[in-house]
C-alpha cells in the first residue's frame, strides 16, 4: 500500500509564511527519506493559515529539494486559471523533472467566490465549464498545429487526476479512464458512493486498464491516544473558524484548549474528528486497516495539520513504521 503525503504549507500561529515554506521543503525531504510515495500541494486562497497558493511554484522547489517522491498538485483548481497557462506550468515541471510530476486537478474554486472573481475576472469560468476546460488542457499537452500551442507542454505530460468531494469528478475520472483521489477527509460522507460510482462508471483508457482509488486520510499520530487528541485541538479550531468565516492562522494546542467552546461549537468539532485518525501508533493503524477494508483504496495520502513541526515529523515517522 503506497502511502503519500498532501501538504497545505501551515502557516501557524505565532510564525509566517516564510517558516512554513521552509517546513514544506523539511517535511518533503523528512518522508522521502521514509520511503513515501508521492508528495501534493493544495492550492488555497485567502487563507491566512496556508503558504501552498503559488502551487506550481511550491512544487518545483519540492521537486528540486528531493530525488525520489513523485511531486504534484493536490490540486490545482482548473477554475482559477487559464488552461494554458497550467499547461505551460506543468509541461515545465514535468521537463525538469521527468517521470516525478502529477498534475492533480479540481474543480473548486478552492476559496470563497470573491477570491474566485480576483483570481480569474468577473467573466471567469466555473465549475460548471470543468470538463470543456479539462479537454483543453489536455489538448495543450498534444503536440499541434493549432494558432495558440503550449509548445513547452508538448511531449512533456505528466499523470493527470481528477479529484473530488462529490460524484461528478468521480463519474467523470472514470469516464475519461484517469486516476482518482477522493478527499475523504473534506467530504467523508460522500466517500464510499463517489467511490463505487467511480468503479462502475470507470473505462479503460491509455492511462490504465483499471480503476485507481487515492483516498485524502487526515491522520495525526503521537506516542499515546491523549497526546494525539491533544494535538488534533488546533485543527479543530480552525475550521470552526473556517465555518463562521474568519480563517485564522493554525493556533497552538494551548490556545485551542482554552477556547471557550460552545456545546454547539463542541459537537461540530467532533463530528470533523469523526473521520480523522487520531491517536498512537496503534490506534492509528486499527484506523487506517479499517479505512482501507471499507473502501479497498490503492493509495492513501496523509494530510496532518498540527501547530509543531516537530510532531507533524514524528506524526508521519509513526505511519511510515505501520508498514
Amino acid at each position: 500500500m503506497p502511502l503519500s503525503v498532501l501538504d497545505l504549507a501551515p502557516i501557524v500561529n505565532g510564525s509566517d509564511a516564510a517558516a512554513a515554506l521552509r517546513n514544506t521543503i523539511a517535511l518533503s525531504k523528512h518522508v522521502e527519506g521514509l520511503g513515501y510515495h508521492r508528495y501534493w500541494l493544495a492550492e488555497h486562497h485567502n487563507m491566512p493559515g496556508i503558504a501552498s497558493s503559488a502551487t506550481s511554484v511550491l512544487i518545483g522547489q519540492v521537486a528540486a529539494a528531493t530525488s525520489t517522491m513523485r511531486v504534484g498538485s493536490g490540486g490545482v483548481m482548473l477554475p482559477n486559471h487559464a488552461s494554458l497557462v497550467i499547461a505551460e506550468q506543468f509541461g515545465t515541471l514535468e521537463a525538469l523533472y521527468p517521470g516525478r510530476i502529477d498534475l492533480g486537478i479540481g474543480r473548486a474554486p478552492g476559496s470563497d467566490q470573491r477570491t474566485a472573481v480576483a483570481l480569474r475576472g468577473p467573466g471567469g469560468l466555473s465549475a460548471e465549464n470543468f470538463p470543456q476546460q479539462l479537454t483543453e488542457l489536455i489538448e495543450y499537452f498534444e503536440v499541434s498545429e493549432k494558432p495558440v500551442r503550449a509548445a513547452v507542454a508538448e511531449g512533456n505530460k505528466p499523470p493527470i487526476w481528477l479529484l473530488g468531494s462529490s460524484g461528478f469528478s468521480a463519474r467523470l475520472a472514470g469516464q475519461l479512464g484517469l486516476p482518482f483521489s477522493f478527499a475523504h477527509h473534506f467530504a467523508p460522507d460522500n466517500t464510499l458512493a463517489a467511490v463505487q460510482l467511480y468503479r462502475d462508471s470507470f473505462r479503460p483508457s491509455a492511462v490504465l486498464d483499471a480503476p485507481y482509488v487515492m483516498l485524502g486520510a487526515s491522520v495525526i499520530a503521537a506516542d499515546t491516544d491523549e497526546h494525539a487528541r491533544y494535538l488534533a485541538g488546533p485543527g479543530g479550531l480552525t475550521f470552526l473558524s473556517l465555518r463562521r468565516g474568519r480563517p485564522i492562522p493554525l493556533p497552538t494546542p494551548e490556545e485551542a484548549a482554552a477556547y471557550p467552546y460552545t456545546d454547539m461549537d463542541r459537537l461540530f468539532v467532533e463530528d470533523r474528528f469523526a473521520s480523522s485518525i487520531i491517536g498512537s501508533r496503534e490506534t492509528v493503524h486499527k484506523g487506517l486497516e479499517t479505512l482501507l477494508a471499507d473502501t479497498d483504496a490503492d493509495e492513501l495520502m496523509i494530510t496532518t495539520m498540527v501547530h509543531a513541526h516537530a510532531d507533524r515529523l514524528h506524526s508521519y515517522d509513526l505511519v511510515a513504521s505501520l508498514r
